[in-house]
């Protein structure tokens, strides 16, 4: 008998300090499929994004994203967007948070073209990493 396939989850960002936004985005986005794949940008590419980041290099954010339980596999790319690492993975379903539109995700036509689903899920209202970095600066 032939082995299912399990349905493969991709998303993708900067994760440079890891908080509980972060973790429930990651942990909604692996229920979506059997696996979770994350496209991390490398140090270079997080500069390009937000001068004066990343806070931690590459491999340690790797490192702390592929001990997660609910991420099964972490990818570093450079490139401005992450559409050729969607082409390669060929993800089924294709997740961001809600604070973007369906078609404002990169590679959304990819992965509908290809049969796949592209959704948002819901943010932890509060958390994000620039704001963590403000109340830091400001030494709260």
């Amino acid at each position: 008998m032939a082995r299912r396939r399990r349905p493969v989850v991709f998303t993708n960002g900067c994760f440079d300090l890891l908080h509980l936004g972060h973790v429930d985005y990651l942990e909604q986005a692996r229920h979506l499929g059997g696996a979770l794949v994350v496209g991390l940008n490398t140090d270079a590419s997080v500069s390009r994004l937000k001068p004066g980041r990343p806070l931690q290099d590459e491999q340690a954010r790797a490192r702390i994203l592929a001990s997660l339980a609910f991420v099964d596999a972490v990818v570093l790319f450079g490139e401005p967007t992450p559409r050729a690492l969607i082409e390669a993975v060929r993800p089924d379903v294709l997740v961001k948070g809600n604070d973007y539109a369906i078609d404002g995700i990169v590679g959304h036509e990819f992965v509908l073209n290809n049969g796949g689903q592209v959704l948002t899920v819901p943010l932890v209202p509060g958390y994000s990493t620039s704001r963590i970095v403000e109340k830091i600066r400001r030494g709260a």
